[in-house]
């Protein structure tokens, strides 16, 4: 673990925005953390830890709220340092275009607005759609942007349905525009059953900051 999660974590167990935020911009601005390190060691594991010690169930999804909503601040402050790393490292050069979508009916967008950013780095422009978007309009997004890669996560597993759906469709509109965008799926309702993606008619399976660097090797 790393040795700044804990720090993190007590912050954020006790709701303490300020100090959360400021805690990590003061990482970032003093290159102690860089953007995947932050993202998978310290606030992917916030995000998916149990924290709630409360008998109350609508008490600990109240305080679940509270923990999603100061990353997802943590995660908007952090957009310039995600600029910063990719320029650093690629200069100028792009690598196509992305989009990264929700299935509807999605509401945990946080992982689906990491991976956005991680295409970022790999020099992708990034379009990202939050939680819960209507089918239709992401349809229409897809065909304003044309991107090279359209992305869906998904997190709870009980949305695989509505991701069958949201993927069935893609795929129709993508065979009738005679479109050669890939269809890539993450997230943590694949990680049990990863054979789930080629079930539901996905090009690419996408785990890992690591391969999305080589689709954009690949561009």
């Amino acid at each position: 673990m790393h040795p700044f999660y804990e720090v993190f974590v007590s912050s954020l167990i006790e709701a303490d925005k300020e100090a959360c935020v400021s805690s990590v911009l003061d990482q970032m601005d003093n290159n102690r953390l860089d953007i995947p390190t932050l993202y998978m060691e310290i606030l992917a594991p916030a995000l998916n830890h149990h924290f709630c010690q409360s008998e109350q169930e609508l008490l600990c999804i109240w305080e679940e709220h509270i923990r999603s909503s100061i990353i997802r601040t943590i995660i908007e402050c952090c957009y310039p340092y995600v600029i910063r790393e990719r320029d650093q490292k690629l200069g100028g050069a792009r690598k196509g275009r992305v989009v990264v979508v929700c299935p509807t009916q999605e509401l945990h967008e946080l992982g689906a607005r990491m991976v956005a950013d991680f295409f970022t780095l790999a020099g992708f422009d990034t379009a990202f759609v939050g939680a819960n978007t209507p089918q239709d309009e992401i349809i229409e997004g897809i065909g304003r942007y044309q991107p090279d890669y359209v992305c869906i996560s998904v997190t709870a597993s009980f949305n695989l349905v509505a991701a069958r759906r949201t993927m069935q469709h893609i795929l129709d509109v993508r065979s009738r525009w005679g479109s050669d965008f890939k269809v890539v799926v993450g997230g943590h309702a694949f990680y049990r059953n990863p054979e789930l993606a080629r079930e539901l008619g996905a090009d690419l399976h996408v785990t890992s900051l690591e391969q999305i660097h080589q689709l954009g090797e690949k561009a």
